[in-house]
Protein backbone atom coordinates (compact mmCIF):
# COMPACT_ATOMS: atom_id res chain seq x y z
CA UNK A 1 0.00 0.00 0.00
CA UNK A 2 1.87 3.53 -0.88
CA UNK A 3 2.26 6.40 1.59
CA UNK A 4 0.37 9.18 2.28
CA UNK A 5 3.54 11.14 0.60
CA UNK A 6 3.32 8.90 -2.23
CA UNK A 7 -0.27 9.63 -3.12
CA UNK A 8 0.20 13.34 -2.94
CA UNK A 9 2.91 13.01 -6.09
CA UNK A 10 1.10 10.96 -7.65
CA UNK A 11 -1.93 13.02 -7.81
CA UNK A 12 0.58 16.11 -8.82
CA UNK A 13 2.05 14.01 -11.80
CA UNK A 14 -1.53 13.20 -13.00
CA UNK A 15 -2.74 16.49 -12.45
CA UNK A 16 0.38 18.60 -13.31
CA UNK A 17 0.38 20.36 -10.00
CA UNK A 18 3.75 21.71 -8.12
CA UNK A 19 4.19 20.01 -5.08
CA UNK A 20 5.55 21.63 -1.82
CA UNK A 21 7.16 19.46 0.85
CA UNK A 22 9.90 19.70 3.31
CA UNK A 23 12.97 17.29 2.51
CA UNK A 24 15.74 16.27 4.50
CA UNK A 25 14.92 19.27 6.79
CA UNK A 26 14.73 22.10 4.17
CA UNK A 27 11.93 23.65 2.20
CA UNK A 28 11.05 22.64 -1.59
CA UNK A 29 9.00 23.65 -4.42
CA UNK A 30 8.69 20.83 -7.10
CA UNK A 31 7.18 19.31 -10.24
CA UNK A 32 7.43 15.62 -9.83
CA UNK A 33 7.64 13.88 -13.14
CA UNK A 34 8.49 10.47 -12.41
CA UNK A 35 7.01 7.98 -9.84
CA UNK A 36 7.83 4.12 -8.37
CA UNK A 37 10.03 2.63 -6.56
CA UNK A 38 14.27 1.84 -6.54
CA UNK A 39 14.30 -1.41 -4.17
CA UNK A 40 11.43 -0.90 -1.84
CA UNK A 41 12.11 2.61 -1.68
CA UNK A 42 9.46 4.99 -2.86
CA UNK A 43 10.93 7.68 -5.43
CA UNK A 44 10.22 10.42 -7.17
CA UNK A 45 12.31 12.30 -9.89
CA UNK A 46 11.15 15.83 -9.61
CA UNK A 47 12.30 19.85 -11.17
CA UNK A 48 12.69 21.16 -8.36
CA UNK A 49 12.38 25.09 -9.10
CA UNK A 50 12.09 26.85 -5.35
CA UNK A 51 12.95 26.54 -2.27
CA UNK A 52 16.02 25.55 -0.55
CA UNK A 53 18.84 22.63 -1.26
CA UNK A 54 21.90 21.67 0.88
CA UNK A 55 23.62 21.68 -2.04
CA UNK A 56 22.41 25.32 -3.04
CA UNK A 57 19.77 25.62 -6.21
CA UNK A 58 20.97 26.67 -9.19
CA UNK A 59 18.90 30.06 -11.43
CA UNK A 60 16.40 27.96 -12.85
CA UNK A 61 16.15 25.00 -11.16
CA UNK A 62 17.33 21.56 -10.78
CA UNK A 63 16.62 17.82 -11.58
CA UNK A 64 16.21 16.12 -7.93
CA UNK A 65 15.96 12.37 -6.68
CA UNK A 66 13.62 12.18 -3.56
CA UNK A 67 13.28 9.16 -1.21
CA UNK A 68 9.97 10.10 -0.53
CA UNK A 69 10.18 8.07 2.82
CA UNK A 70 12.36 11.74 3.70
CA UNK A 71 9.57 13.60 2.47
CA UNK A 72 7.37 15.67 4.94
CA UNK A 73 4.35 18.01 4.70
CA UNK A 74 3.86 17.09 0.86
CA UNK A 75 1.10 19.12 -0.29
CA UNK A 76 0.05 19.69 -4.32
CA UNK A 77 -0.27 23.35 -5.17
CA UNK A 78 -2.09 25.16 -8.38
CA UNK A 79 1.08 27.18 -10.34
CA UNK A 80 3.18 26.66 -13.43
CA UNK A 81 4.71 23.39 -14.05
CA UNK A 82 8.22 23.65 -14.18
CA UNK A 83 10.71 21.33 -16.27
CA UNK A 84 14.28 21.21 -17.24
CA UNK A 85 15.85 20.16 -20.20
CA UNK A 86 16.26 16.71 -21.66
CA UNK A 87 17.87 14.49 -19.96
CA UNK A 88 20.99 12.99 -21.66
CA UNK A 89 21.53 10.06 -20.24
CA UNK A 90 18.40 7.79 -18.87
CA UNK A 91 17.23 8.63 -15.28
CA UNK A 92 18.29 6.01 -12.79
CA UNK A 93 16.02 7.25 -9.58
CA UNK A 94 13.15 5.27 -10.07
CA UNK A 95 13.66 1.47 -11.56
CA UNK A 96 9.65 0.46 -11.46
CA UNK A 97 8.25 3.31 -12.90
CA UNK A 98 4.46 3.48 -11.27
CA UNK A 99 3.85 6.79 -13.25
CA UNK A 100 4.97 9.85 -15.37
CA UNK A 101 4.34 12.74 -17.05
CA UNK A 102 2.96 12.46 -20.23
CA UNK A 103 4.47 14.65 -22.70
Amino acid sequence: MPSAVYDVFRKAILERKQVTCTYQGLPREVCPHTLGHKGSNEQALVFQFAGQSSKGLPPGGEWRCLNLAQVQNAQTKDGSWHTGERHTQKQTCVDEVDVEVDY
